[in-house]
């Protein structure tokens, strides 16, 4: 295992989570202490409160990676007499970052919306609320038919051609290349000032826009000609299609009452809220963590008979129940399914890569509410 520093443990991260998944406006990254050092532990939290950071003391963390963020508002002040500078003042002194992920984690594949919908055991399971989404491009490029094979497995190598579960995916067809070179080319076949007609394969492949640069340079580097012909196009097609919570299906219709209980079990609540009539049926199921309110509208079009979610309000409640959807409110505690999650995904990743860093879960609760 290879000794790892911060920058090495967030740069693995936000390859699962990004930044540019993130709503606009929202709190995320480094904002406590510094990367630029040595990271063997990281204490996974949906809060930063005292608690924590003295659990993370008594662990021998050097970095917290949190859910919600612990400054979310611009701070005017820092004053170590008051709870929030306290708080950083106790990290700063005992060295412990804190790093926030808060909607690119909810956002992103695997993250806290796909955990709650597992947790859940929806089936066919999609995207509620689209926000961001990736044109595909399609490269043709003209190779002499002894060299098509070695381009087209290096453009599958940097990602070309991966179209859902298939990978390599690519088409070729043959005509004939024509091409006269200057007296100062260094051509691979035919001679200067000599027009050269040469059998050649076109082969055509499909990629994300976002990896164009990763896929030219493959090519330049396997292509035998000094200056490979080759068609670059952006198509309509969308690909990577990412989105705020989730919409699936249970296997079998169950009663609004029966499932009430299985959230609050599965979610691991004390109880949960429920807007609706609880003898009707329910199978297709919205779920958002956090806080939903504004999502009634979206869970209601996506054709859901259920929607969970957190928070919600005594009027939207009412709007809710006015369209006929119900909705189960576990609390916006709801999302401290993130810690067994992320921790689960990054010591495996950690693993994988021979990093020797080790993520743990907080043990604690963080949920403010009593219930009694």
């Amino acid at each position: 295992m290879k000794q790892t520093n911060g920058q090495q443990i967030i740069s693995l991260f936000e390859q699962w989570a990004p930044k540019s998944l993130a709503v606009e406006g929202d709190s995320i990254g480094l904002q406590i202490g510094s990367l630029n050092k040595s990271v063997s532990k990281v204490l996974v939290t949906l809060d930063v409160n005292p608690k924590v950071v003295k659990e993370a003391i008594e662990q021998q963390c050097e970095l917290i990676i949190a859910h919600h963020p612990p400054i979310f508002r611009g701070m005017k002040h820092m004053r170590t007499d008051l709870p929030q500078g306290s708080l950083i003042e106790q990290l700063i002194k005992h060295d412990i970052a804190v790093y926030a992920a808060h909607t690119n984690l909810d956002i992103a594949t695997g993250g806290v919306n796909d955990l709650l919908a597992n947790a859940l055991e929806l089936e066919n399971v999609k995207i509620l609320e689209q926000t961001t989404a990736e044109r595909l491009m399609k490269l043709a490029v003209f190779t002499p038919k002894e060299s098509t094979e070695q381009v087209r497995m290096a453009l599958g190598n940097v990602g070309a051609g991966q179209i859902g579960d298939y990978a390599n995916c690519s088409f070729t067809s043959q005509g004939e290349g024509r091409f006269k070179p200057s007296e100062i080319a260094d051509p691979y076949i035919g001679k200067a000032n000599e027009l050269t007609i040469v059998t050649e394969d076109k082969v055509e492949v499909v990629f994300p826009a976002s990896i164009k640069n990763r896929i030219l340079k493959a090519l330049l580097m396997t292509h035998p000609y000094e200056e490979p012909a080759y068609d670059l196009l952006l198509l309509e097609t969308e690909v990577n299609e990412k989105g705020l919570g989730r919409i699936g299906t249970l296997p079998t219709p169950v009663r609004l009452y029966e499932y009430a209980q299985t959230v609050k079990k599965q979610l691991d609540v004390p109880f949960v809220r429920v807007v609706g009539e609880l003898d009707k049926l329910v199978q297709k199921v919205a779920v958002l963590g956090g806080d939903g309110n504004k999502y009634i509208q979206t869970a209601k079009r996506a054709g859901a008979d259920v929607f969970i979610t957190g928070d919600m309000y005594f009027h939207v409640a009412q709007d809710a129940e006015a369209i006929d959807l119900a909705v189960i409110d576990p609390g916006h505690h709801m999302e401290q399914i993130m810690k067994d999650g992320v921790a689960d995904y990054m010591n495996a990743a950690c693993i994988e890569k021979k990093l020797a860093c080790t993520f743990i879960p907080s043990k604690l609760s963080t949920e403010p509410f009593q219930f009694i």
